[in-house]
């Protein structure tokens, strides 16, 4: 039987779908086309892009990637997984709502199932966007993920927790700003707290997205709580960071190779997945 491919706007649907409150859709962030095909093969239902971990791959901090790269990145993973991606963008590359369409409008262009915008503003003096710009960039976004014939799941992100700015009451005006602008799924990372979470998901009538931390609630609590979907941000990707530096100082400082007991069960696992 000949596998038929889905459609981009039949994975946006899809994608939209596996967002119930209460029924957190986990969804890891691959950092190359490798590990997307692995985290697939291994059941997840959808992935997301990471902007530190693909600039990790190239040796730059997050934040030192350019549109063209994200894009094209993106695009790569989308080619070489059935499930849906959605793409981390950051800020979309862009101050003006203007710019942050066309980010939006190459974004769908690349095949993905869903985009994020964020309000971080990469400037030392006003880390965040000003609300009513904030909810304007939003806008425009909705507007060129939505338009066309392809609904593309736009993710609005408030980032005041990771910017020096932890106001629970200012982010939850913020995330209802982007809801009314026309976002789909609502993101605060560094929001973790479950009374903090359930303060949220209470005020906003979108999924909520949660980035857990150390000191985050379990997988079920989270859904007790409300949560809609799970992501991992870079974590994966500097985990494998991780193990690659823990083996080089292993071989470089004590001449042993303990790491290769370590690595013997995920190279044959990853051969059976690439060679399927």
């Amino acid at each position: 039987m000949v596998a038929v491919m889905a459609t981009q706007q039949e994975k946006a649907e899809r994608f939209l779908a596996m967002h119930r409150s209460g029924q957190p859709l986990l969804m890891p962030n691959p950092w190359d086309i490798g590990s997307a095909r692995l985290l697939a093969a291994l059941g997840f239902a959808a992935l997301a892009t990471t902007s530190s971990g693909f600039a990790a791959t190239l040796g730059r901090p997050d934040g030192a990637v350019s549109r063209d790269e994200a894009i094209a990145h993106a695009a790569g993973m989308v080619a070489a997984v059935e499930v849906p991606v959605s793409a981390d963008l950051e800020n979309c590359f862009a101050d003006e709502p203007d710019g942050v369409a066309e980010t939006v409008r190459l974004a769908v262009a690349a095949g993905l199932a869903g985009c994020s915008v964020e309000d971080y503003a990469k400037r030392d003096d006003a880390p965040i966007y000003d609300r009513g710009l904030a909810a304007d960039r939003v806008a425009a976004a909705a507007q060129a993920a939505h338009s066309g014939p392809v609904h593309l799941v736009l993710t609005a992100r408030a980032e005041n927790y990771l910017h020096g700015r932890p106001d629970l009451a200012e982010t939850i005006e913020r995330l209802q700003a982007y809801q009314e602008a026309g976002a789909d799924v609502l993101f605060a990372p560094g929001i973790r707290a479950g009374a903090d979470l359930r303060q949220l998901i209470a005020s906003v009538d979108r999924p909520v997205n949660v980035l857990p931390g150390a000191d985050a609630p379990s997988v079920a609590e989270l859904a007790a709580i409300g949560v809609a979907r799970i992501s991992v941000g870079g974590s994966f990707a500097f985990a494998a960071l991780d193990a690659v530096i823990g083996a080089a100082r292993e071989l470089r400082e004590h001449g042993t190779y303990g790491y290769l007991d370590r690595s013997r069960a995920g190279r044959q696992e990853a051969a059976a997945i690439f060679s399927a």
